[in-house]
């Protein structure tokens, strides 16, 4: 079990606290710009294509950050990184508010990317750290955070639309937010990984153990890409909803996956993590299975209610795992398993689109369903 040190002074919640802000801005942050996309595309008169081509810039930051974002974490100590992350978070939304054209738009993104990883592997291994305090599962509920901070980065979001605020003007506001929470927040992280190794080198060799986490988190992130992008599709072409109800099954998803995050910590508590991943893939298949064998309106919501308790907790104890390796420091575990999870959240989107193409929506919803058992069926099989 890896031990962190913490200041004598502070009792553990004040460290929970710190961290669990840090989710929070990080989401709200990430939500904010979400939130201003239809604006900046109007802004600039992209068309769909363009505009999807030009958001491949974020992912490709993200992925260029994963193996230095934790040699950087383990050269410097997670909570220097994840105040630096913030700071350079928040900066960057603010600078994607003032861009004037594609190049400094997607030059933007890149570094939005880029720095929201690195603050993402930090905060985590800070939440890991915290979790060796407590000695029981609170991963999940810092993970509700980060959700809870996108629906109000969302509201937010929203209600700037409807004043005519500019997106600049909205990010700036936000940026001075997370600049401040930071600040306040980096007194109270915790100050030092005791795991740490500095002379852990930037590209390691994850074991059988973490390769297993990963594919985890691949296959649970596949159907999360998969909910995030197609589910208002699925709805509209499949279920044939009315125009109103075409994101009833987004917000369904989203409901249970934030909700199931904050009972997540509870049940593993008492189950463990190799039965709540075994109940999750099963949630998952079972949700998915539902709405494509019977894809009626009452149906398709619940089978998306039930996907997003599927998924909601596999992320975070797959990534509580990881930070316990005993193989690799947790900064460089956890990028090692992020590396192969947001690989199945770049590929599910298109994958769905390429199957339903070829064949039908239904199909490719069917495969994704599968995706939930290899969660059951990789967790049973895998020490945890």
């Amino acid at each position: 079990m890896l031990t962190y040190v913490s200041s004598p002074a502070l009792p553990k919640h004040v460290h929970r606290l710190a961290v669990g802000a840090l989710f929070f801005l990080q989401g709200l942050c990430f939500a904010s710009w979400a939130s201003r996309i239809p604006t900046i595309q109007q802004k600039m008169g992209f068309s769909d294509a363009t505009l999807g081509a030009v958001l491949f810039a974020l992912p490709v930051g993200l992925m260029i950050s994963l193996p230095l974002s934790g040699w950087l974490v383990t050269k410097k100590g997670s909570r220097t990184v994840a105040i630096g992350g913030a700071l350079l978070y928040s900066t960057m939304l603010a600078s994607l508010g003032l861009a004037q054209n594609v190049f400094q738009l997607v030059a933007c993104l890149l570094v939005f990317g880029f720095a929201g990883n690195m603050m993402n592997i930090a905060v985590n291994t800070q939440a890991v750290g915290v979790e060796s305090l407590y000695r029981k599962s609170i991963m999940a509920s810092f993970h509700g955070l980060w959700s809870l901070a996108g629906f109000t980065g969302a509201a937010v979001g929203t209600l700037m639309i409807g004043n005519g605020i500019e997106p600049f003007h909205h990010f700036l506001l936000i940026m001075i937010l997370i600049v401040a929470g930071a600040t306040a927040a980096s007194r109270f992280a915790l100050p030092q990984d005791s795991n740490r190794n500095p002379d852990q080198p930037i590209f390691a060799k994850p074991d059988k153990s973490l390769i297993n986490l990963g594919i985890i988190a691949f296959c649970s992130m596949i159907c999360e890409g998969a909910m995030f992008d197609w589910s208002g599709v699925y709805f509209k072409k499949v279920v044939l909803a009315d125009q109103a109800w075409i994101g009833a099954g987004y917000t369904a998803f989203m409901s249970t996956m934030a909700g199931g995050r904050f009972v997540a910590d509870w049940l593993t508590t008492r189950i463990g993590v190799k039965r709540v991943l075994l109940l999750s893939g099963t949630l998952t298949a079972s949700g998915l299975a539902l709405a494509v064998l019977f894809p009626t309106m009452l149906t398709a919501i619940v089978g998306f209610l039930l996907v997003g308790a599927g998924v909601s907790s596999v992320v975070p104890l797959v990534y509580s795992a990881a930070g316990r390796s005993e193989v690799l420091s947790p900064g460089v575990a956890l990028a090692a398993v992020s590396t192969i999870g947001f690989l199945g959240f770049l590929i599910g989107p298109p994958m769905i689109g390429l199957v339903a193409g070829a064949t039908s929506l239904r199909i490719s919803f069917s495969i994704i369903a599968v995706m939930g058992l290899c969660i059951a069926v990789v967790a049973s099989r895998s020490k945890l």
